[in-house]
């Protein structure tokens, strides 16, 4: 590292130009703290901080980077009590961040170090210390040798230029980018910048052109700008070639930036420009109205410019500028001279975490961790969607919490719910970093009354009430009718036989409903159940009066030779169906169990009898298949998806991982062997299956 790059009085003067609060304490930090490292480390401390002030970092931030690297030596103790508590906080997450031995074998572990880093951070300061220092090293990465710069430099591209990305602060990304790609494909590199040199000249006439027209333009409305020529990064070059791109074709190496004073300007310029140059349609975005997730705001235009040549052009406020060159920070720092102590406001975390998902839920097993727990945020969990983003809901939430807080639409819909690729109860607690997939039908009969019991926010419980308000209320009558109508036929009693005057008499006095419209309200809205009511009127052997000949309930299409209306069981070990061939064995005090006849658990018993599937059966049959994955992504979401519009009734989903690669433990109903195979071979195809079995203990 080269000897004194960067003094301390670069970066007092740096922060002098956005923060009007006194600075000059940093001297006392960097006289004590700089007797405690070599010339070479500290250097690698002064460049870190030189290059946090140029994203605009806090007097905070700025302190607990010139001593993260000293914690857990000698003089911790005294570092603790010479500075403030929000110091410390940062400069302990800066540690431990500091200590993490990433790898980036695969992408199951580049995802899962993005979630690491955003799991050990609370203070969203302490990314910007870690990417600071990252690029450090990068910059200096010429001290090591061959071998060690290529794995540095890929953890820089793979894990840490896309959290970058992700806090907007593209100043930081581009450059881990470009110095990763110098080291990890340096002919490409370089060819890249010969041919951005060899065509500098022609460039620089052009955008200096084109720069006069557009002055033109603004200077006859009276507008006041800055306008300059942007620069595209060696990195997004790359990444348009490597995609089939000739070099000549990549039309946004020219380009011009607009900075103006306020939003309604924005749009006044774009429509001067569109007056007197063509826009593309399919190339203009509106960034203003619809902001990126990490803040970004921006125009974007590309048109015919001057010579007929393509000119992407961004049109944006100069504090939109800020915030696209440096992120988070420049929202509190810039033009309104103050400290960014407010960094780690809720709404600010949401913008980090919202980007930065978890699609893996395996633990690594590392000592480093094993401190986390001192940084868990308190109060509030943050839950991601699918699609990675972030809910805030308050501790203890559950799914119907994250479904109504998603849209009100969901949480009607909601007939189940998947967390960390397992599915839960609708009662589960969610859990900080929990990924939270809400299943839904259009054929949903709405939400529950008991639902009220098991949501925790206000506003849930609020839109289910709403929901059974007034003008839901015939929908709700009619539903509960129907749901009484249906468990009646399942039982083979009519509603003339129930709904008799005493019957109803009984029924009004023991549920308190005043009449049957109230009574199918009290059904539709789940607060009584068929159940409960056929309980109540038809005492146990009234029901066994009913049914009779029909002793084996859901099974009652299984023939026993010999031995009508005799109980019968569905043995769990092999989980028969219809289409299968099944046998028999008579138990002790249970009846008839049936097996498959391949079954281990029935090949040695001596009571057999011969036992059938009716012809023809209206039954949904318990069944379990494996299904494993071919690569180290989970696809459960997309399994669990065609299973559902095949009719399939989910019962239960393990997800289970050998080897890096996901195999899914699925059992669900279906009518029989043939609908069993043909959903098989249907999942057979999905290009990242190896293999479908269908399992037997």
């Amino acid at each position: 590292m080269k000897k004194n790059k960067y003094t301390i009085d670069d970066i007092v003067s740096n922060l002098n130009k956005y923060l009007d609060k006194e600075v000059d304490n940093l001297y006392s930090t960097y006289n004590y703290i700089k007797v405690f490292y070599n010339e070479e480390i500290l250097n690698f401390v002064l460049e870190t901080c030189y290059i946090l002030t140029t994203v605009y970092a806090d007097i905070e931030t700025i302190n607990a980077s010139l001593i993260y690297k000293l914690l857990k030596t000698d003089i911790e103790k005294d570092l603790i009590n010479k500075f403030d508590e929000t110091v410390i906080k940062i400069a302990k997450g800066a540690y431990k961040l500091d200590k993490i031995i990433y790898s980036t074998e695969n992408e199951y572990l580049i995802e899962y170090y993005k979630k690491i880093i955003v799991g050990m951070t609370e203070d969203v300061r302490v990314i910007m210390i870690n990417l600071s220092s990252r690029v450090t090293l990068m910059r200096n990465i010429d001290i090591y040798d061959k071998k060690e710069q290529k794995v540095i430099a890929k953890e820089s591209l793979e894990i840490v230029a896309p959290i970058a990305h992700h806090l907007g602060i593209y100043k930081l990304k581009s450059e881990l980018e470009d110095l990763s790609l110098k080291v990890l494909k340096p002919d490409v590199y370089y060819d890249i910048v010969e041919k951005l040199n060899s065509t500098k000249v022609e460039r620089d006439a052009l955008i200096l052109k084109m720069t006069d027209e557009v002055k033109k333009i603004l200077d006859s409305h009276d507008i006041k700008y800055e306008i300059k020529g942007r620069s595209k990064s060696i990195y997004s070059i790359y990444n348009k070639l490597d995609k089939g791109r000739k070099f000549n074709d990549i039309y946004d190496l020219f380009a011009l930036r607009i900075m103006v004073s306020d939003e309604a300007m924005c749009y006044l310029v774009l429509g001067l420009i569109h007056s007197k140059f063509k826009p593309i349609p399919k190339r203009f975005k509106d960034f203003i109205a619809m902001p990126k997730s990490n803040g970004y705001r921006s125009l974007h235009t590309t048109v015919f410019g001057v010579n007929n040549t393509l000119f992407e052009i961004q049109i944006r406020t100069f504090l939109m500028n800020e915030v696209a060159e440096n992120g988070l920070a420049a929202h509190w720092s810039y033009k309104e001279h103050r400290s960014a102590s407010n960094l780690t406001s809720t709404d600010q975390k949401l913008e980090f975490f919202k980007t930065v998902i978890d699609r893996y839920q395996d633990k690594i097993d590392t000592n480093v961790f094993e401190e986390i727990s001192d940084d868990k945020m308190h109060g509030n969990i943050y839950v991601f969607t699918p699609k990675g983003d972030v809910i805030e809901l308050p501790s203890g939430a559950t799914p119907i919490d994250f479904a109504y807080k998603v849209h009100t639409k969901v949480g009607e819909e909601m007939v189940g719910c998947v967390v960390n690729n397992k599915i839960v109860p609708l009662n589960y607690s969610l859990e900080d970093g929990d990924v939270v997939k809400i299943n839904t039908s259009k054929q949903s009969n709405g939400p529950k009354l008991s639902w009220l019991k098991i949501a925790k926010m206000t506003q849930t419980k609020n839109k289910i009430k709403s929901f059974f308000g007034k003008e839901r209320k015939e929908e709700v009558i009619k539903f509960g009718e129907n749901t009484l109508e249906k468990y009646l036929k399942k039982k083979h009693i009519t509603s003339k036989e129930l709904l008799t005057d005493d019957n109803l008499k009984k029924i009004f006095k023991e549920y308190k409903c005043k009449d049957i419209g109230e009574l199918y309200f009290f059904i539709g809205s789940n607060k009584i159940t068929p159940k409960s009511i056929i309980d109540y009127i038809y005492p146990k052997e009234e029901q066994f009066e009913l049914k009779k000949g029909n002793i084996n309930k859901n099974y009652n299409e299984i023939e026993v030779s010999g031995l009508p209306n005799i109980k019968v069981n569905i043995a769990s070990c092999c989980n028969p169906i219809p289409g299968d061939e099944i046998i028999g064995y008579i138990t002790k005090s249970n009846g008839i169990t049936v097996h498959r006849i391949e079954c281990k658990n029935a090949k040695h018993e001596k009571r057999i009898v011969e036992v059938n599937f009716k012809e023809h059966t209206d039954n949904k049959y318990l069944t379990k298949i494996k299904v494993f994955s071919s690569d180290n992504a989970t696809h459960l979401a997309d399994i669990i998806s065609k299973l559902s519009s095949s009719g399939i009734v989910i019962n239960n989903v393990v997800t289970n991982i050998v080897n890096l690669k996901y195999n899914y433990v699925i059992s669900f109903f279906i009518k029989g062997k043939k609908e069993l195979e043909q959903m098989i071979n249907n999942i057979k195809k999905l290009n990242y299956v190896s293999d479908v079995e269908r399992i037997m203990k």
